[in-house]
């Protein structure tokens, strides 16, 4: 390797090759670089296993948050049950509020505070969330709902359907179904706005989207049970063993979900500049600057 100028020079004139003056810092920092870079690639492809460590806390977050969801909230409906309706509809809207409020200030900044199988298909549609982690998503919040269900049956038993703490229809199916798409699409809508929107509080996420599923509950609880949840009604239903008209609170959330947050995407903000919205085809084209 030559160290000087005229060294350079000679070399090229005598063999016509061409040598290249690199300092061992140089080659020590490149290789330096590389291997950071390949380091860091091989972070991406473990993050994105579905096995990692952080996911797996990502999955023990859903199962904990959708426990103490189904816990705390169908709780109150035993309890109200079994006391002569002591804790009134007020008092069921308040403590579902409540709670998912909580959980949502708890472990949101762990696994987004889904707990519910309508909210983490609606994010995939929208690319918010990856599809290969949506089946572990929906198996740990049916676990937890269903492993809720069973504690409060093991605690506080009596037949099966005197404390059933599910979702019934008190009218038709078809009116169940037009109800429970309506207030999981406004759920998500709500959703969508506070906690995926970049001009949002994100501070206030929880008491938003608790505030909402204590209005669903007030007015749509005597209908339907005002579910928005289909792993709400699941567990329920596993452990009492009462499948009548499960299909309304599996199909009606999710559709509402999705249609929430696709709704919510169309006047979504951007801050891109609107130069490069008119490039992406959309009907500003005819715009200049």
């Amino acid at each position: 390797m030559a160290t000087t100028q005229d060294q350079i020079l000679n070399g090229n004139q005598s063999n016509g090759s061409v040598v290249v003056n690199v300092k061992d810092s140089e080659i020590q920092q490149q290789n330096h670089q590389l291997d950071h870079s390949n380091s860091q690639t091989d972070f991406k492809e473990s993050s994105g296993s579905v096995l990692c460590v952080p996911f797996l806390q990502k999955m023990l977050a859903e199962v904990f948050g959708t426990y103490f969801l189904i816990f705390a909230g169908c709780g109150s409906v035993v309890v109200n049950l079994s006391n002569d309706k002591v804790v009134t509809l007020p008092g069921i809207s308040i403590v579902w509020g409540l709670v998912v409020m909580v959980m949502v200030y708890s472990v949101g900044h762990i696994s987004g505070a889904h707990f519910n199988p309508a909210v983490t298909i609606a994010f995939a549609t929208v690319r918010r969330f990856p599809w290969k982690q949506v089946p572990a998503y929906l198996f740990c919040q049916v676990l937890g709902s269903t492993l809720a269900s069973g504690t409060l049956k093991l605690i506080f038993g009596g037949g099966k359907h005197e404390l059933f703490c599910g979702t019934l229809p008190a009218g038709s199916d078809l009116q169940a179904v037009v109800l429970e798409f309506i207030i999981t699409f406004y759920l998500m809508f709500v959703i969508s706005g506070v906690a995926t929107d970049n001009r949002a509080i994100g501070e206030l996420a929880g008491l938003a989207v608790g505030a909402t599923v204590l209005l669903n509950v007030l007015f749509a609880g005597p209908i339907t049970g005002a579910s928005m949840n289909p792993a709400r009604t699941m567990g329920p239903a596993i452990v009492y063993g009462q499948y009548k008209s499960v299909w309304v609170y599996m199909v009606a959330p999710t559709v509402g979900a999705i249609c929430g947050a696709w709704a919510y995407n169309i006047i979504r903000f951007t801050d891109k500049p609107l130069r490069e919205i008119t490039r992406s085809g959309s009907f500003l084209k005819s715009v200049r600057k």
